[in-house]
């Protein structure tokens, strides 16, 4: 799908998309492209004189494929993480093409970024004047986005951490669910990951901007750059800080399951030693000899179930008194 923008005085305004091959008009300051199949693709190349890297090129890992500059336009690529309320965040490569006066971008995900800066661009034109605005723009839009994903990963392990370490007078009994503690941590993992990742992508890409000369940038949209630029290099910081408390986190909650297993087993091991005495009685006074001590006696029984009684409390109380339980 090919999705046409020009400025108004209003702001951004999506156009009727011109036909397949046709004239673009000058207004036109931004060609979205999502999902686009092989004809679209053909049809803005012939329009514009330029190759639009397919899906594949889009996935090349060499930076001279992702990032160069060929006829007068920037060509960007960079790995943006999507879906990340879903659950299943995904990592997906988008296509920047900046020109001097044009803007076009090559998608097969449709990311919350984008959605939220063309909404706020179709009220606010002063944020989408030309082409290098609204690439900035939309920079803008996806690395607050990974502020604001960042931000809710530290707040749900901290969360965690409250969960895992609460002291046990003050923590009700089986409220700890280690399973989905393991769920959690490993999930806010692999967003980290992931956003690591797209910073990284997203750094290059910034560097790589800011220095080519084949578009001119405006000193004001320069400066957005770098400002951009701290912005991700204080995010990579904070999701390393993020990725370095998932793994104290994983380490704690394996070792909190492994003192639960040996609080299990200890319980286990101390009931099987109560109950050895009471049982070396009852195989005594079971046996089938005709000269048993209380065999004929009518309290012998009584007697007999008080011994086992009293061989079951006496290591109780010595466990505790020891500190033992």
């Amino acid at each position: 799908m090919i999705t046409f923008y020009s400025v108004l005085p209003q702001g951004l305004k999506r156009e009727q998309v011109p036909p397949p091959g046709g004239p673009v008009d000058s207004r036109i300051v931004w060609i979205d492209l999502l999902e686009p199949s092989q004809e679209e693709e053909r049809a803005v190349e012939r329009v514009l004189g330029i190759d639009v890297p397919t899906r594949e090129e889009m996935s090349e890992l060499e930076a001279s494929a992702r990032l160069y500059e060929e006829n007068g336009w920037l060509f960007m690529t960079a790995t943006l993480v999507t879906r990340l309320d879903s659950g299943a965040p995904e990592n997906s490569q988008i296509t920047f093409i900046l020109g001097k006066d044009r803007l076009i971008t090559n998608r097969y995900a449709d990311p919350v970024p984008f959605r939220r800066f063309i909404a706020y661009a179709e009220t606010h034109p002063a944020s989408c004047a030309s082409a290098p605005m609204l690439m900035t723009g939309l920079l803008e839009s996806i690395v607050d986005r990974l502020a604001e994903s960042l931000e809710k990963i530290g707040i749900n392990l901290d969360s965690v951490s409250t969960e895992i370490f609460t002291p046990t007078l003050r923590r009700k009994a089986g409220s700890r669910n280690f399973n989905r503690i393991l769920d959690r941590v490993g999930s806010s993992g692999d967003v980290i990951s992931k956003a690591r990742e797209s910073l990284v992508s997203l750094g290059r890409l910034l560097a790589f901007m800011q220095q080519a000369t084949v578009v001119a940038m405006p000193q004001d949209q320069r400066n957005r750059c770098r400002t951009i630029s701290r912005d991700v290099l204080s995010l990579s910081d904070h999701a390393s800080f993020l990725a370095n408390k998932v793994t104290f986190l994983l380490d704690a909650t394996l070792g909190m399951i492994n003192i639960e297993q040996n609080n299990i087993l200890k319980i286990f091991s101390v009931v099987t030693v109560f109950m050895l005495p009471p049982s070396l009685i009852a195989g005594i006074f079971g046996m089938n000899f005709h000269q048993m001590p209380l065999l004929q006696q009518s309290e012998g029984f009584w007697i007999t179930g008080g011994l086992m009684l009293a061989s079951m409390l006496v290591p109780y109380f010595y466990f505790r008194h020891k500190g033992w339980l």
